[in-house]
């Protein structure tokens, strides 16, 4: 037993299981009894254990070895599915999930079966997690969510590296992000040779939102946000480089470019719809790649990838005339770019020992849907009045728990 000084760390669904190759009754999950028996640990910001990917239908009771707690107040939170909830986080002694963080994590890695699951009506199907039978205990260990680089410290002094050691070797199997500040080099975290380092990379699915040129031309982006009536007249449209210094004197009724540098705040949308704009085109910039994203925008949408951005900001450059206009879509599947390494996953080498080769692997961490917690949603939504007990979430902490979850 030791005591160590708290450290800064990063924390780093319906259509994952299928991409994946797992369906009922047949190949692993048949085999594995989809991970009956097992006992998923998660260390994360809580949980939502009133969620309906938490519910207890069709599980076992907990092995017999399981000698862990359940700490929430109502006893009747934990059940067959959640078996344990506890808290080392020093502001707030409380299990439950006040990031939705946890909640999300958790129910990618063991969630029941939850027919209806969408966000915003979109991806609608089947939630499940990876194992959907094991059962899950959530150690409340993360005060607030942090953003920002993180460097990975030497493996010695790593404290997620010496504890992870000290459970492996009692035989118990553990996976951690990889990161998300790539794609620079030697920017992976949780590095030590003992762990199952998960990068992320992107599914087939598309939110679509497709913009329609004067020119004829169309490019397809994404949104969460589907408006079933938006203007079908091709609209001016005008330059916002980075759209949250925009300028608003001449952006009423327009279509605003705006060039995206990665994970959004949501300030450069609403500085556009509070200026008048009626709608957004967000255009990747170079090291985005091909990664887009679908988000609860403010506003009609798309994010385009950095090819198309190129193709668009040459087509503005060349006429006077620069209308269009975005048609929505929905939920598709077959994304052409499938499966590729997300942008912000971070990369190798390991710089703590050039022996070490990260990531191990990498798993969908792009628009995953997965579960969400409540209070949290309300507190995201009101402003949209959309309500959703599911979201989409994009990180290393989405992937992450899907090979690590493997029945």
């Amino acid at each position: 037993m030791s005591v160590r000084p708290q450290q800064v760390l990063q924390m780093h669904t319906t259509h994952s299981p299928s991409f994946l190759g797992l369906h009922q009754n047949v190949g692993l999950w048949n085999a594995s009894n989809s991970g009956k028996g097992a006992i998923i640990g998660v260390f994360d910001t809580g949980i939502a254990p009133q969620h309906t990917s938490f519910n207890d239908n069709r599980m076992p009771s907990p092995p017999v070895k399981w000698k862990g707690k359940c700490e929430f107040n109502v006893t009747t939170y934990c059940n067959k599915k959640l078996i344990g909830a506890r808290n080392f986080a020093q502001l707030d002694k409380s299990q439950w999930d006040k990031d939705g963080h946890g909640t999300h994590t958790s129910s990618i890695a063991a969630g029941n079966f939850v027919d209806g699951a969408n966000f915003l009506g979109n991806a609608n199907g089947t939630a499940v997690g990876i194992a959907p039978r094991a059962h899950v205990a959530i150690w409340c260990g993360c005060d607030f969510h942090v953003n920002g680089i993180i460097v990975s410290p030497p493996l010695y002094d790593d404290y997620i590296a010496v504890g992870v050691y000290s459970v492996m070797e009692k035989g118990i199997f553990v996976s951690c992000s990889a990161g998300n500040d790539g794609p620079d080099k030697g920017s992976v975290v949780n590095e030590a040779p003992w762990i199952l380092t998960v990068g992320a990379s992107t599914t087939d699915r598309k939110i679509k939102a497709v913009t329609v040129w004067g020119n004829g031309a169309e490019f397809e982006g994404e949104s969460a946000f589907q408006p079933t009536i938006f203007s079908r007249k091709l609209l001016p449209i005008v330059n916002g480089n980075v759209c949250e210094l925009l300028n608003t004197s001449n952006v009423k009724g327009k279509i605003v470019l705006c060039e995206t540098h990665g994970y959004r705040s949501g300030k450069d949308k609403v500085v556009v719809k509070m200026a008048g704009g009626v709608g957004m085109i967000l255009m990747n910039e170079k090291n985005l790649g091909s990664t887009t994203l679908s988000e609860n925008d403010v506003l009609p949408t798309t994010n385009v990838d950095y090819n198309d951005e190129q193709i668009i900001i040459n087509y503005t450059k060349s006429t006077s005339t620069r209308v269009a206009t975005i048609s929505f879509k929905g939920t598709r599947t077959g994304n052409k770019h499938a499966q590729t390494v997300a942008y912000f996953s971070s990369r190798g080498l390991s710089m703590q020992s050039r022996g070490i080769l990260k990531p191990d692997v990498i798993g969908p961490g792009v628009k995953i849907l997965a579960a969400w917690s409540a209070s949290v949603a309300a507190a995201i939504t009101s402003a949209t009045a959309a309500s959703s007990t599911f979201t989409f979430q994009t990180g290393a902490s989405m992937s992450q728990p899907e090979p690590g979850s493997w029945p």
